[in-house]
């Protein structure tokens, strides 16, 4: 399952929401990406959302895979269109 998702937060994903995903995506069993500028990024790693360098205004495509991934769906995309 994949979800189209923009940065609204004016300073992208910088290390606090960044963490904040992480925390979130790791109460997740499904495995959770981001993809961004034709590479992927583990929703579940500080160090590699970092490393994706998302800006406000970027969008992004997470993918969602596994037995929770409507719920993992549901409450990251949440979380990340809260961001402000």
């Amino acid at each position: 399952m994949q979800k189209r998702l923009k940065i609204k937060n004016e300073l992208g994903l910088h290390l606090r929401p960044a963490g904040e995903l992480c925390t979130l995506a790791m109460e997740f069993e499904s495995k959770i990406t981001i993809h961004f500028r034709d590479r992927e990024f583990n929703a579940k790693s500080l160090l590699s959302v970092l490393s994706a360098c998302v800006q406000s205004g970027d969008e992004i495509v997470m993918e969602f895979e596994g037995p929770d991934e409507e719920e993992a769906s549901a409450r990251i995309s949440a979380f990340i269109e809260g961001l402000r």
